[in-house]
């Protein structure tokens, strides 16, 4: 299982601002707060049942639909479901149903098969020889979030670039994030506290100048399609171990994300610092105690 990524390179100067508290989603179990939404929840069913199978992954969870009116008023939420109903059902079709299969593949057996997910993603086969589970994969923190765990000085964005377009990398993002998405609200439902999608993306060794400018145009442009139809997943972004010379940095790359990702950056010393086989932070891996503490003290711990 993977989380999309996120963006390697960010507005630097938002150092000076970091969140500081420790973060959830919601203190109240998600059996609170679908008692509490419950109405703004049946209105939201009723109106996706005009357009899709609402007994079927994700509706039938009523987790997907929480997170709709989450924080929002009521017209607010229907606005923000009806986005993401027409997308779903036109331009995200295929890479959800392809999601949806793998899913149930992949959980066929009550356990859970990584590789039929991995090989169900768009394009695959020439993605998954630049991106492994040594520079990218998904694991569960202390608190059972998902976190996606990066080591983006590991990636070689400049060949995985010349082997696929942007547009074929952005379908592979959004195919990681419904699988994400889907994945968080089942987890949710089973532990009564709503989970969320971290990312902890460490720049040790990537270079200052250099590196391939798609690569950042595709994440940019993954993240412009998800997050107005997943409202509600995400929690911090973690940007760590960044070089020295920051104001390069900050000369070389643009904020290519929208703010309401931004305010989510928090920039933290010390996680995956060593640049490691990211295999090791798995449940039985040798750097999974240090893992688990260090992301504590940067998301949870005041």
């Amino acid at each position: 299982m993977m989380m999309m990524m996120m963006n390697k390179f960010l507005l630097l100067t938002l150092l000076v601002a970091p969140l500081s508290n420790a973060f959830t989603l919601s203190s109240k179990p998600v059996s609170q707060l679908l008692s509490e939404k419950a109405a703004t929840i049946d209105s939201l069913k009723v109106q996706a049942a005009k357009t899709v199978d609402i007994t079927q992954e994700p509706f039938s969870n009523d987790v997907f639909f929480l997170r709709y009116c989450l924080k929002e008023e009521p017209d607010e939420a229907s606005t923000k479901l009806a986005l993401h109903l027409d997308w779903r059902t036109g331009d995200g079709k295929a890479i959800c149903d392809s999601a949806q299969a793998a899913l149930k593949a992949a959980t066929a057996d009550g356990g859970w098969k990584n590789d039929i997910v991995m090989n169900a993603a768009p394009f695959s086969a020439k993605i998954l020889k630049y991106l492994t589970p040594s520079n990218i994969l998904t694991t569960a923190t202390s608190q059972g979030d998902l976190i996606c765990c990066i080591l983006a000085g590991s990636i070689n964005d400049v060949d995985l670039m010349k082997a696929v377009s942007i547009e074929e990398m952005v379908d592979f993002f959004v195919y990681a994030k419904e699988i994400n998405c889907v994945v968080t609200n089942t987890r949710s439902l089973k532990s009564d506290k709503l989970q969320c999608l971290l990312t902890a993306n460490s720049l040790e060794g990537v270079k200052l100048i250099g590196g391939e400018a798609k690569f950042r145009t595709a994440l940019s442009g993954s993240s412009k399609v998800t997050d107005p139809i997943y409202p509600n997943y995400n929690g911090p972004t973690l940007l760590l171990n960044l070089p020295s010379l920051l104001g390069a940095l900050v000369k070389i790359f643009t904020p290519l994300f929208p703010p309401n990702v931004r305010e989510r950056l928090r920039f933290v010393k010390g996680p995956l610092l060593g640049n490691l086989d990211l295999t090791q932070v798995l449940q039985g891996g040798a750097e999974r105690p240090k893992f688990l503490k260090d992301i504590d003290g940067a998301i949870y711990n005041d």
